[in-house]
């Protein structure tokens, strides 16, 4: 686990982009289960991949004309039940830090995983996200 102070700046990265946080299982099951619409969640970290490609694609993909209805991040490594839960969700997908899940309905419809964030630049992570966002929003 990492220190809370550590990792602060890069949750409030995407939250005061408008993400909303989620803690625990039970948090996760109702943002993506009990919920109608679309949802992305963001599925942060500390590496280098998340600072300089998943988190700015994250806010960048914002800017689509077309964004999901819910904006969902949980922080591998340190908010472990929440990130397990889900996880979950995102299978068949093995765990993948960072990582991208669109849901509608509370149903996967598109997920980008770190072999798709690592060494891309962050304008061609946002393109993909707003691909789906086009598709399934």
């Amino acid at each position: 686990m990492y220190p809370p102070e550590l990792v602060a700046p890069m949750k409030a990265d995407l939250t005061s982009a408008g993400y909303k946080e989620l803690l625990t299982a039970d948090d996760v099951d109702q943002a993506i289960n009990a919920q109608e619409g679309t949802a992305l969640v963001v599925l942060n970290s500390v590496c280098g991949c998340a600072a300089a490609n998943a988190r700015p694609a994250a806010k960048m993909a914002l800017e689509n004309a077309k964004v999901p209805d819910h904006l969902l991040t949980v922080f591998a490594g340190v908010d472990k039940e929440a990130v397990d839960q889900a996880r979950k969700y995102m299978l068949p997908y093995p765990p993948s830090s960072p990582s991208m899940a669109l849901f509608k309905d509370g149903k996967l419809v598109h997920f980008i995983e770190r072999h798709h964030i690592e060494g891309r630049p962050a304008e061609m992570i946002a393109e993909n996200l707003t691909a789906a966002f086009d598709e399934f929003c």
